[in-house]
């Protein structure tokens, strides 16, 4: 699956670098991944969330949240947002 606006994640961990590791390893996950619906991503991700047409990821022991819109039929997932907790 193709992620879309990475340049918001390299925005983040340039303010917080101890994020860059979650980050990169959460994009290379999804990069690897075919996912079809929802219940394929919660294969990769158990902890994921979905609501109001979005997903959201606890990534790096729930210490940053990351959001995003998931276009399974042309394989992408837009971020839409990260922010620490």
């Amino acid at each position: 699956m193709q992620v879309i606006h990475w340049g918001r994640a390299r925005q983040f961990f340039q303010t917080d670098e101890k994020a860059e590791d979650a980050l990169e390893r959460w994009r290379i996950a999804v990069l690897a991944s075919q996912w079809k619906d929802f219940q394929d991503l919660l294969a990769t991700f158990d902890t994921a969330r979905y609501a109001d047409g979005k997903v959201t990821f606890d990534l790096k022991a729930d210490a940053i949240r990351l959001t995003a819109v998931a276009d399974y039929k042309n394989d992408k997932l837009y971020i839409r947002q990260i922010s620490n907790y």
